[in-house]
């Protein structure tokens, strides 16, 4: 047996049980077993990299292992619940809504589409957006209100057709 090897077999049998202690008091059983392999797998590869005393060293890496572990399993979650939302509507309804809207849009004075792509798109608040269009938070708000509500009647399903406004200043005017 090698000195490495040696001074792993000890590190390992000095601290595997509180470690996997550790990880089932942070993660349960199930995932235990996996998160300690990991850890002692680490501890190997960067031996001399682990100081003595060795526990806080190794409690460490398994943070570290047990973290990393839930981001990929919460991406898997996300991934599969994105992935339930398309098989279980229907697309073409999706599709349908979705062009509806773009085409609503369409037909809105470019500073409406503007407020509204500020807000819903690029997730500014009313605030930002305002410092964006150059207006007051207050004045921002307003005409957010005005956009949303053209938009609606744009969506409506109406055989009317209603006078394009190229801008607000002229609705204003």
């Amino acid at each position: 047996m090698t000195e490495d090897s040696h001074r792993f077999t000890g590190i390992y049998d000095e601290c595997r049980q509180r470690v996997w202690a550790y990880v089932v008091s942070r993660a349960g059983r199930q995932v235990a077993d996996e998160v300690v392999s990991e850890t002692f797998a680490v501890a190997w590869r960067r031996l001399d990299d682990v100081p003595e005393p060795a526990l806080p060293w190794l409690l460490g890496v398994a943070r570290n292992v047990l973290r990393d572990n839930i981001r990929a399993e919460t991406r898997r979650e996300a991934l599969n619940a994105e992935l339930r939302a398309w098989t279980e509507g229907d697309v073409a309804d999706q599709v349908t809504e979705r062009l509806g809207v773009l085409r609503a849009l369409a037909e809105l004075p470019e500073d409406d589409r503007e407020i509204l792509i500020l807000i819903a798109w690029q997730g500014l608040s009313p605030k930002d957006a305002a410092l964006v269009v150059g207006c007051s938070a207050a004045a921002f708000r307003v005409r957010l209100h005005r956009a949303r509500k053209r938009l609606k009647q744009a969506m409506e399903p109406t055989g009317r057709s209603r006078p394009r406004v190229k801008n607000l200043s002229e609705e204003w005017s």
